[in-house]
């Protein structure tokens, strides 16, 4: 059958933070790198379906195209380890200082990637700086504004409010690569993957690797932001609450309620693969997400 039960997902996850725990610096740099760019292209993606179709939700439908190939590829993305690292570390087949490793070189490449798309297609749609016309160019710079300098409007509610929103967010985006573990099939690994991440495009949650790309994109193009908003008002409140949903809502309280259905340490071995993608013959899936 191409379903996998939930007790054999528990043990693919532990397996998969395991595995991304013991990756190399360069390894995390560049599959971060590549990560954030197509994250941040799918961004775009559903900016313009949204733009052109005048529905927000076509540009929902769309934007898990991107976490598809992140997954698939077996790149990185840092919100989905917040769920599957610290599975590890509980079970003991990872260190705390080797999680905390993983967390920053991911980021510093989300960063890098992130950055570099942005400046591509901030290019792209300026025609080289010449024409700010594009419709794209104000809807960065709206969603910049709106993700730093409207919170910072509301003071410490706004810092709350990044905060919660933001453990929403991760719930759902740790939600998708949990669910990529379910199916043995790509097929199903991609529709099972679309539906969370779906789910938290559409309600407008914060996620911290899209926010990379959205808010230097909109300084870039002109927003009235500073990298003092961005950090203090997006950055830090954003970051950790995607940490505490993926830790919390996906990874500790699946943990217990499926570490009784574990069937025993070697089920994530047994799984084709070995990883939380788990299709035969492509051992790099379970470094993905």
């Amino acid at each position: 059958m191409d379903y996998v039960k939930p007790g054999e997902v528990l043990g693919s996850m532990i397996e998969a933070g395991k595995t991304k725990a013991e990756l190399g610096i360069m390894q995390l740099i560049v599959r971060g790198s590549l990560g954030g760019a197509i994250l941040a292209c799918a961004t775009t993606l559903a900016f313009t379906a949204a733009a052109q179709t005048k529905i927000p939700m076509a540009g929902a439908i769309l934007f898990p195209v991107g976490f598809v190939m992140i997954i698939l590829l077996g790149l990185e993305l840092v919100t989905g380890s917040f769920a599957l690292i610290p599975l590890a570390v509980l079970e003991k087949q990872t260190t705390i200082g080797r999680m905390l490793g993983n967390y920053f070189w991911v980021i510093l490449g989300h960063l890098i990637g992130c950055a570099v798309y942005a400046a591509l297609y901030g290019l792209t749609i300026t025609k080289m700086g010449t024409d700010l016309s594009n419709p794209m160019v104000q809807t960065l710079i709206t969603a910049s504004e709106g993700k730093t300098t409207a919170y910072q409007s509301l003071g410490a509610e706004g810092l709350a409010l990044a905060f919660i929103k933001a453990m929403l967010c991760n719930w759902m985006v740790t939600l998708g690569a949990v669910m990529a573990m379910t199916s043995k099939s790509t097929s199903g690994k991609i529709l099972a993957m679309w539906l969370p991440i779906l789910t938290f495009f559409g309600q407008g949650f914060e996620h911290t690797v899209v926010n990379f790309f959205v808010i230097p994109a909109g300084m870039m193009l002109g927003a009235n932001v500073t990298m003092a908003d961005w950090w203090i008002w997006n950055g830090v409140p954003v970051l950790l609450g995607n940490f505490a949903g993926g830790l919390l809502f996906t990874g500790l309280l699946f943990y217990l309620s499926q570490k009784g259905s574990r069937p025993g340490a070697t089920a994530a071995a047994e799984l084709p693969g070995r990883g939380e993608a788990g299709l035969p013959g492509t051992p790099a899936l379970e470094k993905s997400l």
